[in-house]
């Protein structure tokens, strides 16, 4: 799942636009996981790795497509809430943005680190306006994997928003990634499902960025 040179194509954006009017949920096993205060969340078993992948459907009431792109692509303002966050920047390697990332995992686990391309585009969809985020794992010989971290090799990320008719957004995202290491998968997915469950609680756009930037993070 790693992606090589290059960026995301037209195709890709398209699809995460398509997601927002018509969910692409059949013709697979996807469980619906959570349904509460306008959000669905659904998960898929990824047989090779016996992990899941997530999609997440809702409206957030109050707050602007814009806004809520803007603030999902501003790390330094997820380093301000996200008390997981150890390292997080970008930088140029070959002609390309990338983000570096690093999460903190509880003692006795290795932290993991993440290398990944971003793109976002907005765009006018038969007078639509959304828009969409892609995030893929990739490789650049810049930013080599480091001694006691873990380096994430498979991870991808999609977020499509536009604008629910009134004050709010529609959204919809996906999700996927292996830590690898030793933990085991039922470990994981234990506590993407436990995560997943503060979504009951959730009233503003923070909380559902912090769920689909890292639905494994350890609570």
């Amino acid at each position: 799942m790693e992606l090589a040179a290059g960026s995301f194509s037209g195709e890709q954006f398209r699809e995460a636009c398509a997601e927002l009017q018509q969910p692409a949920l059949a013709g697979a096993d996807w469980q619906l996981l959570v349904e509460t205060s306008g959000i669905s969340i659904y998960r898929l078993l990824d047989q090779k790795t016996g992990l899941y992948e997530y999609k997440v459907f809702g409206v957030l009431e109050d707050c602007s497509p814009t806004l809520l792109a803007d603030i999902y692509m501003d790390l330094d303002y997820r380093k301000q809430w996200d008390q997981y966050v150890k390292e997080l920047y970008e930088q140029e390697c070959n002609g390309q943005t990338v983000v570096y990332w690093e999460v903190k995992y509880p003692f006795p686990m290795s932290n993991r680190d993440y290398v990944y391309l971003r793109q976002r585009r907005d765009l006018d969809m038969e007078g639509r306006k959304i828009h969409v985020v892609l995030a893929q794992s990739t490789s650049v010989p810049q930013l080599v994997e480091r001694s006691g971290v873990i380096r994430v090799k498979q991870y991808k990320q999609s977020l499509a928003i536009e604008s629910d008719g009134k004050k709010g957004s529609k959204v919809f995202m996906y999700y996927f990634d292996n830590p690898g290491g030793q933990i085991p998968s039922w470990l994981i997915n234990w506590a993407a499902k436990n995560q997943s469950r503060t979504k009951r609680e959730a009233q503003n756009q923070r909380d559902l960025i912090q769920f689909s930037a890292n639905p494994n993070t350890l609570q």
